[in-house]
């Protein structure tokens, strides 16, 4: 694959064998993002853990510190009362069967997070095929199926992320814009990796955190101590 030249200037300034502190590891990501658009940072933990297992899997959601850097459109499954506390709250797109419909048949995609009331999950199961392998699915281990809702849209619209396990064992998660600065960054980051140690399931052996790296859109990877990830 042939790299543009911002790249091939940033590759240069990583060493590919080195595993960083975290403080040297955000310097770096502000030194290496090139592009001339506020590029997004992203933490990538590989975990000794086998997500095959229902009793190893990692799932969750946490309000970083410093937010994300982007609002999020939230959907919301919610009738009567809820429906009206859900608007109050900001939601962009509140309603029940008629929502459902126009994703089934018009394949509309236009929010970021799904949150449904318990009484909302008939009419959302139906939609499981097509909003789970979007990673859309509401799930109450990441909060997002709850009575809550006023809650729930406000830690959303504040910054609230979730973590879970892809197919290779590994938690992909943005922690922030490159222009939040070194500092904001690390707390983000800090806040993430406390939450996903704290999520260790117990029947993970051996060494839980395999591999943890950091990266921003259009920069290269920048791997970091999986011992001092924690600060």
């Amino acid at each position: 694959m042939k790299r543009g030249k911002n790249y091939q200037d940033s590759i240069k300034l990583v060493d590919r064998s080195n595993l960083y502190e975290v403080t040297e590891a955000m310097d770096l990501i502000l030194q290496t993002a090139k592009a001339k658009f506020d590029e997004t940072v992203e933490a990538h933990i590989k975990l000794g853990v086998d997500s095959r297992h229902a009793d190893q899997q990692v799932r969750g959601a946490i309000v970083l510190p410093h937010g994300t850097g982007k609002t999020k459109k939230v959907l919301v499954f919610a009738k009567g009362e809820k429906e009206k506390e859900a608007l109050d709250a900001g939601a962009d797109f509140v309603g029940a069967d008629d929502l459902a419909n126009k994703i089934q048949k018009e394949n509309w995609f236009d929010f970021d997070v799904v949150v449904a009331t318990p009484d909302m999950m008939g009419v959302v199961g139906k939609l499981g095929r097509i909003l789970g392998p979007k990673g859309l699915m509401p799930n109450p281990k990441s909060g997002t199926v709850t009575f809550e809702v006023e809650r729930a849209i406000n830690e959303i619209k504040a910054g609230k992320v979730e973590y879970r396990l892809d197919k290779t064992n590994i938690i992909h998660v943005p922690i922030g814009k490159v222009s939040f600065g070194a500092d904001k960054l690390i707390e983000n980051f800090t806040a993430l990796m406390d939450a996903v140690v704290k999520a260790k399931p117990a029947a993970a052996k051996g060494q839980y955190l395999r591999s943890v790296a950091v990266s921003s859109t259009m920069g290269p990877g920048i791997k970091i101590n999986p011992m001092k990830a924690l600060g």
